[in-house]
Protein backbone atom coordinates (compact mmCIF):
# COMPACT_ATOMS: atom_id res chain seq x y z
CA UNK A 1 0.00 0.00 0.00
CA UNK A 2 1.33 3.57 -0.93
CA UNK A 3 0.27 7.02 0.15
CA UNK A 4 0.67 9.87 -1.02
CA UNK A 5 2.55 12.71 1.12
CA UNK A 6 0.26 15.67 1.07
CA UNK A 7 0.72 19.03 -1.12
CA UNK A 8 1.68 21.59 0.81
CA UNK A 9 -0.98 24.45 -0.04
CA UNK A 10 -1.01 26.95 -2.42
CA UNK A 11 -0.32 30.48 -1.68
CA UNK A 12 -4.00 31.44 -2.00
CA UNK A 13 -4.87 29.12 0.08
CA UNK A 14 -1.96 30.53 2.24
CA UNK A 15 -3.24 33.64 1.98
CA UNK A 16 -6.88 32.39 3.22
CA UNK A 17 -5.54 30.66 6.04
CA UNK A 18 -4.07 34.05 7.24
CA UNK A 19 -7.01 36.09 6.89
CA UNK A 20 -9.13 33.65 8.78
CA UNK A 21 -6.99 33.58 11.54
CA UNK A 22 -6.97 37.25 11.82
CA UNK A 23 -10.61 37.38 11.42
CA UNK A 24 -10.49 34.99 14.11
CA UNK A 25 -8.87 36.81 16.46
CA UNK A 26 -10.86 40.16 15.83
CA UNK A 27 -14.45 37.88 17.12
CA UNK A 28 -11.32 37.15 20.38
CA UNK A 29 -11.58 40.56 21.08
CA UNK A 30 -14.44 41.06 22.19
CA UNK A 31 -14.39 38.25 24.90
CA UNK A 32 -10.66 39.05 25.99
CA UNK A 33 -8.37 41.54 27.64
CA UNK A 34 -6.33 41.81 24.70
CA UNK A 35 -6.32 45.47 23.19
CA UNK A 36 -5.54 44.58 19.73
CA UNK A 37 -3.90 42.66 17.03
CA UNK A 38 -1.05 44.03 14.61
CA UNK A 39 -0.68 42.49 11.19
CA UNK A 40 2.69 43.05 9.54
CA UNK A 41 2.22 42.51 5.33
CA UNK A 42 4.88 42.16 3.02
CA UNK A 43 5.03 44.57 -0.55
CA UNK A 44 1.53 43.81 -2.19
CA UNK A 45 0.01 41.52 0.29
CA UNK A 46 -3.16 42.78 0.46
CA UNK A 47 -3.09 45.25 3.01
CA UNK A 48 -5.93 47.43 1.83
CA UNK A 49 -8.29 44.06 1.06
CA UNK A 50 -7.83 43.09 4.53
CA UNK A 51 -8.67 46.22 6.03
CA UNK A 52 -11.83 46.25 3.77
CA UNK A 53 -12.59 42.36 4.16
CA UNK A 54 -11.94 43.09 8.27
CA UNK A 55 -14.32 46.35 8.32
CA UNK A 56 -17.48 43.78 6.50
CA UNK A 57 -16.91 40.96 8.76
CA UNK A 58 -17.39 43.30 12.17
CA UNK A 59 -20.04 45.39 10.50
CA UNK A 60 -21.74 42.15 9.94
CA UNK A 61 -21.87 41.15 13.38
CA UNK A 62 -23.20 44.51 14.05
CA UNK A 63 -20.42 46.28 15.33
CA UNK A 64 -19.56 49.96 14.25
CA UNK A 65 -15.72 50.53 13.32
CA UNK A 66 -13.43 53.71 12.89
CA UNK A 67 -11.09 53.50 10.41
CA UNK A 68 -7.87 55.55 10.65
CA UNK A 69 -6.02 55.86 7.39
CA UNK A 70 -2.43 58.48 6.91
CA UNK A 71 -3.29 60.37 3.59
CA UNK A 72 -6.41 61.65 1.93
CA UNK A 73 -5.70 59.19 -1.28
CA UNK A 74 -5.45 56.16 1.29
CA UNK A 75 -8.78 57.18 2.81
CA UNK A 76 -10.65 57.66 -0.66
CA UNK A 77 -9.03 54.53 -1.77
CA UNK A 78 -10.47 52.53 0.95
CA UNK A 79 -13.95 54.56 1.03
CA UNK A 80 -14.36 53.43 -2.79
CA UNK A 81 -13.43 50.02 -2.05
CA UNK A 82 -15.34 49.30 0.92
CA UNK A 83 -18.89 50.01 -1.19
CA UNK A 84 -17.45 47.77 -3.95
CA UNK A 85 -16.88 44.75 -2.08
CA UNK A 86 -20.05 45.23 0.02
CA UNK A 87 -23.09 46.48 -1.83
CA UNK A 88 -25.19 47.31 1.57
CA UNK A 89 -22.72 48.69 3.02
CA UNK A 90 -22.81 52.98 4.36
CA UNK A 91 -19.46 54.91 4.51
CA UNK A 92 -19.02 57.94 6.33
CA UNK A 93 -15.87 60.14 5.00
CA UNK A 94 -14.62 62.37 7.32
CA UNK A 95 -13.62 65.50 5.04
CA UNK A 96 -11.09 68.15 6.31
CA UNK A 97 -12.07 71.65 7.01
CA UNK A 98 -14.05 73.16 4.15
CA UNK A 99 -12.94 69.65 2.00
CA UNK A 100 -15.18 67.84 0.13
CA UNK A 101 -16.15 64.33 -1.65
CA UNK A 102 -13.20 63.98 -3.96
CA UNK A 103 -15.32 63.06 -7.61
CA UNK A 104 -15.11 59.27 -7.82
CA UNK A 105 -16.57 59.03 -4.18
CA UNK A 106 -19.72 61.76 -5.13
CA UNK A 107 -20.85 58.90 -8.20
CA UNK A 108 -21.27 56.43 -4.79
CA UNK A 109 -24.84 56.76 -3.19
CA UNK A 110 -23.42 55.41 -0.45
CA UNK A 111 -20.64 57.32 0.57
CA UNK A 112 -21.45 60.33 2.79
CA UNK A 113 -18.87 62.75 3.21
CA UNK A 114 -18.89 65.64 6.07
CA UNK A 115 -16.47 67.62 7.98
CA UNK A 116 -18.20 67.03 11.56
CA UNK A 117 -19.33 63.46 13.28
CA UNK A 118 -22.92 65.30 13.99
CA UNK A 119 -23.32 66.15 10.57
CA UNK A 120 -23.22 61.77 9.66
CA UNK A 121 -26.80 61.23 10.37
CA UNK A 122 -27.61 58.78 10.59
CA UNK A 123 -24.21 57.54 11.96
CA UNK A 124 -22.71 55.13 8.92
CA UNK A 125 -21.59 51.95 10.55
CA UNK A 126 -18.06 52.83 9.11
CA UNK A 127 -16.15 55.97 9.18
CA UNK A 128 -12.83 56.82 7.31
CA UNK A 129 -11.09 59.96 7.70
CA UNK A 130 -6.91 60.32 8.20
CA UNK A 131 -5.69 60.41 12.02
CA UNK A 132 -4.77 63.87 11.77
CA UNK A 133 -8.79 64.31 10.92
CA UNK A 134 -9.23 61.74 13.58
CA UNK A 135 -7.60 63.88 16.44
CA UNK A 136 -10.14 66.43 15.98
CA UNK A 137 -13.12 64.41 17.51
CA UNK A 138 -13.60 64.57 20.54
CA UNK A 139 -15.37 61.60 22.61
CA UNK A 140 -18.38 63.60 23.48
CA UNK A 141 -18.78 63.40 19.41
CA UNK A 142 -18.66 59.41 19.60
CA UNK A 143 -16.56 56.69 20.99
CA UNK A 144 -15.66 52.92 18.96
CA UNK A 145 -15.38 49.66 20.39
CA UNK A 146 -12.93 49.24 17.97
CA UNK A 147 -10.47 51.19 15.10
CA UNK A 148 -8.91 50.01 12.38
CA UNK A 149 -5.12 51.78 11.54
CA UNK A 150 -4.13 50.96 7.93
CA UNK A 151 -0.84 51.62 6.96
CA UNK A 152 -0.13 51.78 10.98
CA UNK A 153 4.02 51.75 10.35
CA UNK A 154 3.68 55.19 8.11
CA UNK A 155 1.88 56.60 11.83
CA UNK A 156 3.73 58.64 14.54
CA UNK A 157 2.85 57.24 17.40
CA UNK A 158 1.80 60.68 18.92
CA UNK A 159 -1.16 61.02 15.78
CA UNK A 160 -2.25 57.69 17.32
CA UNK A 161 -2.30 59.42 21.00
CA UNK A 162 -4.01 62.05 20.02
CA UNK A 163 -6.71 59.86 18.50
CA UNK A 164 -6.65 56.98 21.25
CA UNK A 165 -9.06 57.84 23.59
CA UNK A 166 -11.86 57.35 20.69
CA UNK A 167 -11.88 53.30 20.28
CA UNK A 168 -10.99 50.84 23.07
CA UNK A 169 -8.88 47.66 20.89
CA UNK A 170 -7.66 48.45 17.55
CA UNK A 171 -6.61 45.65 14.25
CA UNK A 172 -2.99 47.54 13.17
CA UNK A 173 -2.19 46.35 9.73
CA UNK A 174 1.35 47.68 7.86
CA UNK A 175 4.26 47.20 6.26
CA UNK A 176 7.16 46.79 8.82
CA UNK A 177 9.74 47.34 6.01
CA UNK A 178 8.58 51.20 4.85
CA UNK A 179 10.03 54.20 5.46
CA UNK A 180 10.23 55.65 9.03
CA UNK A 181 8.10 57.98 10.18
CA UNK A 182 10.07 61.54 10.20
CA UNK A 183 10.80 64.69 11.49
CA UNK A 184 12.68 67.93 10.59
CA UNK A 185 13.61 68.48 14.39
CA UNK A 186 16.06 67.21 16.84
CA UNK A 187 14.68 64.55 18.10
CA UNK A 188 17.56 63.36 20.26
CA UNK A 189 15.90 64.61 23.73
CA UNK A 190 13.01 61.60 22.96
CA UNK A 191 15.81 58.73 22.82
CA UNK A 192 14.91 55.45 25.11
CA UNK A 193 11.50 56.41 26.16
CA UNK A 194 8.42 53.84 25.75
CA UNK A 195 6.36 56.67 24.14
CA UNK A 196 8.88 58.37 21.77
CA UNK A 197 6.64 60.43 19.48
CA UNK A 198 8.89 59.69 16.22
CA UNK A 199 8.38 56.10 17.27
CA UNK A 200 6.08 54.36 14.81
CA UNK A 201 2.68 53.48 15.76
CA UNK A 202 2.91 49.67 16.16
CA UNK A 203 6.31 49.88 18.22
CA UNK A 204 5.21 52.32 20.43
CA UNK A 205 2.11 50.04 21.00
CA UNK A 206 3.71 46.85 21.10
CA UNK A 207 6.68 48.54 24.19
CA UNK A 208 3.04 48.71 25.98
CA UNK A 209 1.21 45.44 25.32
CA UNK A 210 3.79 42.97 25.06
CA UNK A 211 1.56 40.26 24.70
CA UNK A 212 -1.12 41.74 22.13
CA UNK A 213 -0.85 38.74 19.26
CA UNK A 214 1.05 39.50 16.05
CA UNK A 215 -0.16 37.95 12.52
CA UNK A 216 1.21 38.33 9.31
CA UNK A 217 0.37 37.94 5.43
CA UNK A 218 2.59 35.39 4.09
CA UNK A 219 1.67 35.78 0.14
CA UNK A 220 2.98 38.87 -2.01
CA UNK A 221 0.49 39.18 -4.95
CA UNK A 222 2.85 42.23 -5.84
CA UNK A 223 6.08 41.31 -7.19
CA UNK A 224 6.89 38.64 -8.73
CA UNK A 225 8.88 35.15 -8.41
CA UNK A 226 12.18 36.58 -9.28
CA UNK A 227 11.61 39.22 -6.97
CA UNK A 228 10.12 37.93 -3.35
CA UNK A 229 13.13 35.80 -2.34
CA UNK A 230 15.38 38.85 -2.59
CA UNK A 231 13.16 41.38 -0.54
CA UNK A 232 12.17 38.94 1.72
CA UNK A 233 16.36 38.10 2.77
CA UNK A 234 17.11 41.81 2.99
CA UNK A 235 14.42 43.63 4.39
CA UNK A 236 11.66 41.10 5.95
CA UNK A 237 14.20 38.59 7.65
CA UNK A 238 11.27 38.00 10.18
CA UNK A 239 8.19 37.84 8.08
CA UNK A 240 8.23 34.96 5.84
CA UNK A 241 6.47 35.01 2.76
CA UNK A 242 6.04 33.65 -0.71
CA UNK A 243 5.22 34.95 -4.39
CA UNK A 244 1.52 34.69 -5.39
CA UNK A 245 3.10 33.49 -8.87
CA UNK A 246 5.16 31.17 -10.19
CA UNK A 247 8.25 32.42 -12.31
CA UNK A 248 6.51 31.56 -15.67
CA UNK A 249 3.57 33.26 -14.85
CA UNK A 250 4.39 36.76 -15.62
CA UNK A 251 6.66 37.56 -19.04
CA UNK A 252 7.72 40.87 -20.30
CA UNK A 253 8.99 40.88 -23.71
CA UNK A 254 10.69 43.01 -26.02
CA UNK A 255 10.86 43.06 -29.61
CA UNK A 256 14.69 42.72 -31.12
CA UNK A 257 17.11 45.56 -30.51
CA UNK A 258 18.49 47.03 -33.90
CA UNK A 259 21.59 47.53 -31.73
CA UNK A 260 23.31 45.91 -29.15
CA UNK A 261 24.28 48.88 -26.40
CA UNK A 262 24.05 49.26 -23.20
CA UNK A 263 20.57 50.01 -22.46
CA UNK A 264 19.12 46.99 -24.72
CA UNK A 265 21.50 44.69 -22.94
CA UNK A 266 19.97 45.91 -19.58
CA UNK A 267 16.65 45.89 -20.75
CA UNK A 268 17.03 42.25 -22.47
CA UNK A 269 18.34 41.10 -18.98
CA UNK A 270 15.70 42.54 -16.73
CA UNK A 271 13.61 40.73 -19.11
CA UNK A 272 14.54 37.09 -18.79
CA UNK A 273 15.69 37.61 -14.85
CA UNK A 274 13.18 40.07 -13.53
CA UNK A 275 16.91 42.34 -12.43
CA UNK A 276 19.12 44.89 -14.11
CA UNK A 277 21.69 47.13 -13.24
CA UNK A 278 23.02 49.35 -15.50
CA UNK A 279 27.02 50.47 -13.75
CA UNK A 280 28.14 53.42 -15.01
CA UNK A 281 31.51 54.72 -14.46
CA UNK A 282 32.92 55.27 -10.93
CA UNK A 283 32.53 58.78 -9.95
CA UNK A 284 32.15 61.09 -7.07
CA UNK A 285 29.26 63.32 -8.41
CA UNK A 286 26.76 66.45 -7.24
CA UNK A 287 23.72 64.43 -6.14
CA UNK A 288 21.70 65.25 -9.28
CA UNK A 289 24.07 63.38 -11.68
CA UNK A 290 23.88 64.50 -15.12
CA UNK A 291 24.66 60.99 -17.07
CA UNK A 292 22.84 59.35 -14.37
CA UNK A 293 19.39 61.40 -15.04
CA UNK A 294 20.17 60.64 -19.01
CA UNK A 295 20.66 57.13 -18.76
CA UNK A 296 17.48 56.31 -17.18
CA UNK A 297 15.31 58.65 -19.68
CA UNK A 298 16.97 56.67 -22.52
CA UNK A 299 16.09 53.61 -20.94
CA UNK A 300 12.43 54.69 -20.78
CA UNK A 301 12.05 55.73 -23.94
CA UNK A 302 14.02 52.56 -25.12
CA UNK A 303 11.19 50.17 -23.15
CA UNK A 304 8.54 52.07 -25.15
CA UNK A 305 9.84 52.16 -28.48
CA UNK A 306 11.17 48.76 -28.22
CA UNK A 307 7.66 47.68 -27.73
CA UNK A 308 7.63 45.95 -24.51
CA UNK A 309 4.54 43.77 -23.71
CA UNK A 310 4.02 42.11 -20.24
CA UNK A 311 1.90 39.33 -19.86
CA UNK A 312 0.55 37.82 -16.19
CA UNK A 313 -2.60 36.82 -14.31
CA UNK A 314 -3.81 39.77 -15.09
CA UNK A 315 -3.35 40.14 -18.69
CA UNK A 316 -2.78 36.60 -19.87
CA UNK A 317 -3.25 37.22 -23.87
CA UNK A 318 -0.56 40.58 -23.23
CA UNK A 319 -0.92 43.95 -23.11
CA UNK A 320 1.49 46.86 -24.25
CA UNK A 321 3.31 48.78 -21.39
CA UNK A 322 2.23 52.07 -21.38
CA UNK A 323 3.98 55.10 -19.79
CA UNK A 324 1.41 54.89 -16.67
CA UNK A 325 2.74 51.61 -15.61
CA UNK A 326 6.61 52.77 -15.75
CA UNK A 327 8.05 54.68 -12.51
CA UNK A 328 11.58 56.12 -11.64
CA UNK A 329 12.12 55.96 -8.24
CA UNK A 330 14.88 58.29 -6.73
CA UNK A 331 15.83 59.45 -3.03
CA UNK A 332 15.79 63.73 -3.11
CA UNK A 333 13.27 66.01 -4.71
CA UNK A 334 15.93 67.33 -6.81
CA UNK A 335 17.07 64.38 -8.82
CA UNK A 336 13.22 63.83 -9.22
CA UNK A 337 12.99 67.20 -10.95
CA UNK A 338 16.16 66.64 -13.02
CA UNK A 339 14.71 63.44 -14.36
CA UNK A 340 11.03 65.03 -14.94
CA UNK A 341 12.36 68.16 -17.00
CA UNK A 342 14.27 65.21 -19.28
CA UNK A 343 10.95 63.44 -20.06
CA UNK A 344 9.05 66.36 -20.42
CA UNK A 345 11.06 67.14 -23.05
CA UNK A 346 9.30 63.89 -25.10
CA UNK A 347 5.27 64.09 -25.85
CA UNK A 348 5.98 59.96 -25.86
CA UNK A 349 7.23 59.90 -22.45
CA UNK A 350 3.79 61.27 -20.59
CA UNK A 351 2.20 59.66 -18.17
CA UNK A 352 5.63 58.11 -16.72
CA UNK A 353 5.50 58.48 -12.54
CA UNK A 354 9.07 60.14 -11.47
CA UNK A 355 8.90 60.39 -7.43
CA UNK A 356 10.62 59.84 -4.12
CA UNK A 357 10.54 56.98 -1.87
CA UNK A 358 8.76 58.50 0.39
CA UNK A 359 5.75 59.23 -2.22
CA UNK A 360 5.81 55.95 -3.64
CA UNK A 361 4.82 54.38 -1.02
CA UNK A 362 1.66 52.06 -1.28
CA UNK A 363 2.56 52.65 -4.93
CA UNK A 364 1.73 49.68 -7.56
CA UNK A 365 3.65 49.99 -11.09
CA UNK A 366 4.27 46.61 -13.72
CA UNK A 367 8.47 48.33 -14.12
CA UNK A 368 10.45 50.22 -11.95
CA UNK A 369 13.65 52.14 -12.54
CA UNK A 370 15.66 52.87 -9.70
CA UNK A 371 18.21 55.70 -9.07
CA UNK A 372 20.76 54.46 -6.09
CA UNK A 373 20.73 56.39 -2.87
CA UNK A 374 24.20 55.89 -2.64
CA UNK A 375 25.31 56.59 -6.66
CA UNK A 376 27.91 58.63 -6.50
CA UNK A 377 28.02 59.34 -3.53
CA UNK A 378 31.42 60.20 -1.37
CA UNK A 379 29.75 58.96 2.33
CA UNK A 380 26.89 56.39 3.28
CA UNK A 381 25.18 58.57 5.52
CA UNK A 382 22.01 57.49 7.56
CA UNK A 383 19.46 58.77 5.16
CA UNK A 384 21.26 57.36 2.03
CA UNK A 385 21.60 53.58 4.27
CA UNK A 386 18.15 53.80 5.31
CA UNK A 387 16.26 50.68 5.07
CA UNK A 388 12.95 51.39 4.48
CA UNK A 389 14.23 53.80 1.51
CA UNK A 390 15.69 51.32 -0.61
CA UNK A 391 12.78 48.84 0.44
CA UNK A 392 10.41 50.84 -1.15
CA UNK A 393 12.09 51.47 -4.55
CA UNK A 394 13.25 48.00 -5.12
CA UNK A 395 9.44 46.63 -4.09
CA UNK A 396 6.59 48.59 -6.37
CA UNK A 397 7.41 46.22 -9.65
CA UNK A 398 4.96 43.27 -11.20
CA UNK A 399 7.62 42.50 -13.53
CA UNK A 400 10.92 43.78 -13.56
CA UNK A 401 13.12 46.51 -11.68
CA UNK A 402 16.14 48.25 -12.95
CA UNK A 403 18.70 50.17 -11.03
CA UNK A 404 20.89 52.49 -12.18
CA UNK A 405 24.31 53.57 -10.16
CA UNK A 406 27.73 54.08 -10.39
CA UNK A 407 30.48 52.21 -9.69
CA UNK A 408 32.14 51.42 -6.48
CA UNK A 409 28.96 51.24 -4.10
CA UNK A 410 30.72 47.76 -2.31
CA UNK A 411 33.46 49.57 -1.74
CA UNK A 412 31.88 52.49 -0.08
CA UNK A 413 30.02 50.72 2.13
CA UNK A 414 33.12 48.80 2.97
CA UNK A 415 34.77 52.00 3.80
CA UNK A 416 31.57 53.67 5.90
CA UNK A 417 30.30 50.80 8.05
CA UNK A 418 27.32 51.11 9.72
CA UNK A 419 28.04 53.36 13.12
CA UNK A 420 24.54 54.23 13.90
CA UNK A 421 24.96 55.22 17.62
CA UNK A 422 23.53 52.77 20.55
CA UNK A 423 20.85 54.66 22.73
CA UNK A 424 20.06 53.03 26.15
CA UNK A 425 16.51 50.83 25.97
CA UNK A 426 16.20 51.68 22.20
CA UNK A 427 15.94 48.00 20.51
CA UNK A 428 18.15 48.01 17.41
CA UNK A 429 16.67 48.14 14.32
CA UNK A 430 17.14 45.26 12.21
CA UNK A 431 17.79 44.36 9.59
CA UNK A 432 20.05 47.70 9.40
CA UNK A 433 20.68 49.84 5.93
CA UNK A 434 24.28 48.65 5.34
CA UNK A 435 23.07 45.06 6.00
CA UNK A 436 20.27 45.60 3.08
CA UNK A 437 22.41 47.37 0.85
CA UNK A 438 25.24 44.80 0.86
CA UNK A 439 22.68 42.17 0.10
CA UNK A 440 20.93 43.78 -2.35
CA UNK A 441 24.30 44.63 -4.43
CA UNK A 442 25.92 41.51 -4.14
CA UNK A 443 22.46 40.43 -6.23
CA UNK A 444 22.79 42.50 -8.35
CA UNK A 445 26.42 42.16 -9.06
CA UNK A 446 25.85 38.52 -10.18
CA UNK A 447 26.51 37.46 -13.91
CA UNK A 448 23.39 37.83 -15.35
CA UNK A 449 22.18 40.57 -13.39
CA UNK A 450 24.72 43.26 -14.65
CA UNK A 451 25.58 45.59 -17.11
CA UNK A 452 28.47 48.12 -17.65
CA UNK A 453 27.85 50.96 -19.27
Amino acid sequence: MTTTAPSSPTPGERADAAVDAILAGLDQLGTDSSRGLVVDSPPGAGKSTLVVRAAGHLVAQGREVMIVAQTNEQVDDLAERLVERHPELTVGRLLRSGGVLAPRLEALDRVTGAQRITDLQPRPPVIVATAAKWARVSNEQGHWPLAIVDEAYQMRSDALLACAGLFDKALFVGDPGQLDPFSSVATERWHGLSWNPLNNAVDVTLAHNPTMALHSLPVSWRLPASAAELTERAFYPFTRFVAGTRPDDRRMTLLPALGRDAVDRVLDLAADTGWGCLELPFRQTLRTDRELADALVATVLRLLTRGTTTRCEQAPDGRPLAPARIAVGVSHNDQAEAVRSRIALNPRLAGVTVDTANRLQGREFDVTLVWHPLSGRVDASAFHLETGRLCVLLSRHRHACLVFARAGIPELLDRHPSTQPVHLDVPPKFPDGWRAHQIVMAHLGRPGHHVRA
